[in-house]
C-alpha cells in the first residue's frame, strides 16, 4: 500500500496505443496527495488515435465471430485478475486521485462485479429472440443483435479505473473493440484496467488507450467512433452529442448532478447522519452521484444539523494509502478553486459554516476540509450549480411535498436519497423524484451497486443508461430476421387474389383471438 513504483509506470507506459511512444512529447502526472510530479505520460495525436481505431476494426471482426461464451470467458478471469490485484490499482487510484482508500477499494470492486456480471448475463441477452411474426405459424421473426462496432469511450479523472472498465466490458461483451480516451489526469489507471484485460486474453488492440488533449484525441474519437460513451460536464456532453448527431451514431453519457437527499420526521436521524456523511464526502464529493442538497422536515432539522455537523467536523482527512482516513483529497488545484470560490460565495451573502470551509494546506496542496453550509439562497452559485467537492448544503422545510417540490427544483436528475419512517413512504417519495436513480436508506451505493439495474440521468444529467440489460444493448444494432412460410401478404398459391383480399380483414379479426394478439 504505497505510491506506484517507477518501475510500474514504465511497464504501463509500454502499453499506451502510441506507435515510437518513447519519441513522443510527454506531460506530467502528479500525485494528487503531494501535487508533486511522479511521472509522465506520451502525449498521443489524432493520428494516433486514427491508427488505434483502423487497428480496432480488423480485431473486432475477429472478436465478435467468437460465441458470446468465449468472450464471457475472458471478462472472468478479467474480474479474477482485478480481484488479485485489487491493492496495485487501489494505489493507483489513490495517487491519481487522492482519494481515501475505502473509495479506491469500492472503484476497483466495482470493476470486477461489473466485468462477472455481464459474463453472467451477457449470452443470454444477446442471444437471438423468437418473437411474435405478422401470421401466426406462417411468420417466423427473430430479433438478433450485431456489435456496433468500435466504441470510443472518452472516460473522467474522478473514477478512473471503474469509469475506464465499466463501460468497457459492456461493449466488449456485445462483440465491439474498444478505443478509449482517459483523462489527462489519470491515465495510469486506464492503463492499469488494459494490462489486466490483456493478461486475461483479450487482443491489445481491442482495449486501445490513447492519452491526449480532449480538444485532439477526443474530438477524433468523436469524429470516427461508431458509438460514443462519455462520462463528464453536461457542457461538454452536450456538444459531443451534437457531434454524435451530425454523424447519425448513437450516443451514451452520464452527466452532472446537483443531487438531492431526503431526510423526514419518522427517519432515524443516527442512521441518516451515517448516510449522508458517505453521501456528501465519498471521494471528497467528486462524484457525478454525490449528494449536495440535505432537505431535512423542520421538526428533526436542529437534531439531524448538529449531529451532521459534529460528525463532518470529526472526519479524519489525511494523506494516507491506507483505510485509516475518511476522506483524501481533491484531484487538483481547480478542483479545490472551485469549492473555495463557492464557500466564499455562499459565505458573503450571508450563509454560515456549520463544518469545514477552509483549505488544508498543511495536509497538501489539494486537500479541503468537509464542508457544511446553512441559510444557502437562490443568490448563492452552491445552490443550483454543481460543486463537485466536498460541500453539502442543509435546508430546513415545512413537509415532504415541500423537499419532493425543492428537490424537483433543477434541470439536473441523476441520483437521490431517502431516509423516511418506513420503506413504504421512502419509495413513495423516490417515485415522485424525476432522477434516474434513487436510494432509500443510502446515498448513492444500493443503485450504483445493483448492476442488474440500470443507471443514468433524466434532464441534463445524462442520455442513455450503464448496468442492467440497456448497459450492454446499446453497443448492439438490432437486427430483425423474418421468414414466411406458405400465407404471404400476397396470397395462398391457389386461392384466387380477390378472393384472398376480401378474407384479409376478417382473418385479422379473428387473430385477435389467438393468446398473445
Amino acid at each position: 500500500m504505497a505510491k506506484p513504483t517507477t518501475a510500474t509506470f514504465e511497464r504501463l507506459a509500454r502499453l499506451v496505443a502510441i506507435d515510437d511512444a518513447d519519441a513522443r512529447p510527454t506531460r506530467p502526472v502528479l500525485e494528487a496527495f503531494s501535487g508533486q510530479e511522479m511521472t509522465t505520460i506520451p502525449i498521443g495525436t489524432a493520428d494516433d488515435l486514427h491508427v488505434a481505431v483502423q487497428r480496432a476494426r480488423a480485431a473486432q471482426t475477429r472478436w465478435a465471430a467468437l460465441a458470446p461464451k468465449e468472450r464471457a470467458n475472458v471478462l472472468v478471469r478479467f474480474a479474477a485478475l482485478v480481484f488479485s490485484h485489487r491493492d496495485e490499482l487501489m494505489d493507483m487510484a489513490q495517487a491519481e486521485t487522492g482519494k481515501a482508500r475505502a473509495y479506491a477499494q469500492e472503484e476497483v470492486l466495482d470493476v470486477a462485479l461489473t466485468a462477472r456480471h455481464y459474463a453472467k448475463v451477457g449470452p443470454k441477452v444477446l442471444s437471438a429472440k423468437r418473437v411474435k411474426g405478422m401470421i401466426p405459424g406462417a411468420t417466423d421473426v427473430r430479433v438478433r443483435y450485431q456489435p456496433k462496432g468500435v466504441v470510443g469511450i472518452i472516460s473522467p479523472w474522478n473514477y478512473p479505473v471503474t469509469l475506464a472498465a465499466s463501460d468497457a466490458v459492456a461493449a466488449l461483451m456485445a462483440g465491439n473493440a474498444v478505443v478509449i480516451k482517459p483523462d489527462s489526469q489519470t491515465p495510469y489507471c486506464a492503463l492499469a484496467v488494459a494490462e489486466l484485460l490483456y493478461a486475461a486474453g483479450l487482443e491489445p488492440e481491442l482495449f486501445a488507450v490513447v492519452p491526449g488533449p480532449g480538444s485532439v484525441v477526443g474530438q477524433a474519437i468523436a469524429e470516427t467512433a461508431d458509438y460514443l460513451m462519455f462520462t463528464g460536464s453536461s457542457q461538454t456532453g452536450a456538444t459531443l452529442a451534437e457531434q454524435a448527431g451530425r454523424r447519425l451514431i448513437g450516443f451514451s453519457a452520464e452527466l452532472g448532478g446537483k443531487n438531492p437527499m431526503i431526510v423526514t420526521e419518522g427517519a432515524d436521524i443516527d442512521r441518516a447522519v451515517e448516510g449522508a456523511a458517505r453521501a456528501c464526502y465519498s471521494n471528497s464529493g467528486q462524484l457525478c452521484i454525490a449528494i449536495e442538497r440535505l432537505y431535512v422536515e423542520k421538526p428533526v432539522a436542529d437534531e439531524f444539523s448538529r449531529k451532521f455537523a459534529a460528525k463532518v467536523s470529526a472526519m479524519k482527512v489525511a494523506p494516507a494509502y491506507d483505510f485509516g482516513s475518511d476522506m483524501g483529497s481533491l484531484a487538483s488545484a481547480a478542483q479545490v478553486d472551485v469549492i473555495d470560490e463557492h464557500v466564499a460565495d455562499a459565505t458573503s451573502k450571508g450563509a454560515t459554516v456549520l463544518a469545514g470551509g477552509k483549505k488544508l494546506a498543511d495536509l497538501g496542496p489539494f486537500f479541503y476540509a468537509p464542508t457544511v453550509l446553512s441559510g444557502v439562497n437562490e443568490h448563492m452559485t452552491c445552490f443550483a450549480t454543481e460543486t463537485f467537492g466536498p460541500l453539502v448544503s442543509i435546508y430546513e422545510v415545512d413537509s415532504v411535498d415541500e423537499a419532493i417540490k425543492l428537490a424537483n427544483d433543477t434541470d439536473y436528475g441523476l441520483n437521490a436519497s431517502v431516509f423516511a419512517g418506513d420503506s413504504a413512504q421512502a419509495r413513495e417519495i423516490g417515485a415522485q423524484l424525476r432522477v434516474g436513480t434513487v436510494n432509500i436508506n443510502e446515498g448513492y451505493a444500493a443503485a450504483w451497486g445493483s448492476t442488474a439495474a440500470p443507471m443514468g440521468g433524466m434532464g441534463i444529467s445524462g442520455v442513455g443508461r450503464r448496468h442492467g440489460n440497456e448497459g450492454i444493448l446499446k453497443y448492439t444494432e438490432p437486427q430483425t430476421i423474418a421468414t414466411q412460410r406458405v400465407i404471404g401478404i400476397d396470397g395462398i398459391r391457389g386461392v384466387p387474389r380477390k378472393l384472398f383480399l376480401k378474407l384479409v380483414p376478417t382473418s385479422m379479426k379473428a387473430l385477435r383471438f389467438l393468446p398473445g394478439r
